[in-house]
């Protein structure tokens, strides 16, 4: 009896230690299923800006676009030295190309400008082959946006603004949305004509308008959120898009884990499913498929999107010029 006794204190000892190394075996997997989603396959945040009321002048220079489009590519789909005018992306073809393709031939550039974020476009692959990290990447397209945005501003005060971008680069679009809709990004709100997400990492379908299917889950990097490891940062939901909520729309296919994630899925006791349905969508090809996404009866969810700013294009207000 006494022998029997004594083994129970240790016993309840080992349980909870056990049940903390389960725990943090799952985290480590999710991390690295994160890691393995987040890199992506070959193929410094926005600083203060227009927050409140300002006086506007009557005209603005006949060198402004009346319409500046800024189209922040997915990862691998952009370099730091590309040309925002003539892109030529790394894996020889981005799918916001088939958005500003059509827009650059249906207006000249002193109508709408369409200018696509030339960045990193990285997310480091294992092993380290040089590739920059995620957080580098995410911050080095971010201040990029912003500066085109916020000099752009500067030079043409009645110049209006749609943004887009796709993966990491919709990541990249929704904060700057959502800073300009907070009153402290680049540009005032009031001349976002408005804002398209395409596979959005940060997606909560509440706060935006969807287009064509609306999954139940949520961006990786709000399902993930607070998972910290070198280099990846999950950053989680963003506060909201405020004014620009009506004016910002997501598409996402069902299946696409960047943007159709498990909800909760760091909770422990939603560890197992949600590593399970992590490791199933490895190698599923849905989310660079976005140019053949059905999201209305014959349109593609890159054809809505083109469509969907020419239609803001035709839209947008002519700022007049000064007399010559």
């Amino acid at each position: 009896m006494i022998g029997r006794t004594s083994r129970r204190p240790a016993r309840r000892r080992v349980l909870p230690l056990l049940a903390a190394v389960v725990a943090a075996v799952l985290v480590l997997i999710v991390a690295v299923l994160a890691w393995m989603i987040f890199k992506g396959r070959p193929g410094p945040g926005p600083g203060p800006g227009p927050g409140g009321p300002e006086t506007r002048p009557d005209t603005q220079s006949a060198s402004c676009p009346d319409v500046q489009v800024v189209a922040v590519p997915g990862t691998w789909e952009s370099s730091s030295g590309d040309d925002p005018y003539n892109p030529q992306p790394p894996t020889g073809d981005s799918l916001l190309l088939h958005v500003t393709g059509p827009l650059a031939a249906q207006f000249p550039a002193e109508r709408a400008d369409i200018y696509t974020v030339p960045y990193l476009a990285q997310f480091a692959r294992f092993p380290p082959n040089g590739e920059r990290s995620y957080d580098e990447s995410r911050a080095d397209g971010t201040a990029r946006t912003t500066k085109i945005l916020a000099d752009r501003h500067a030079e043409c005060p009645l110049t209006t603004y749609i943004i887009a971008g796709f993966s990491q680069g919709a990541v990249i679009a929704g904060d700057v949305a959502a800073q300009i809709a907070a009153g402290n990004g680049p540009v005032p709100e009031d001349e976002v004509l408005g804002v398209m997400l395409i596979a959005d990492g940060r997606r909560a379908s509440e706060q935006s308008v969807p287009i064509g299917p609306n999954p139940g889950g949520v961006g990786a990097e709000v399902a993930l959120s607070g998972l910290r490891v070198p280099g990846i940062s999950m950053t989680g939901v963003r506060g909201g898009f405020g004014p620009l909520a009506d004016r910002t729309f997501s598409i996402c296919s069902p299946g696409d884990m960047i943007c159709d994630a498990p909800r909760d899925a760091m909770k422990p006791v939603n560890m197992i499913g949600s590593a399970m349905t992590l490791v199933a969508s490895i190698g599923n090809p849905v989310h660079m498929l976005y140019n053949d996404f059905i999201v209305e009866p014959g349109v593609t969810a890159t054809q809505w999107t083109a469509n969907w700013a020419a239609g803001l294009v035709n839209g947008a207000p002519h700022p007049a010029h000064p007399p010559s």
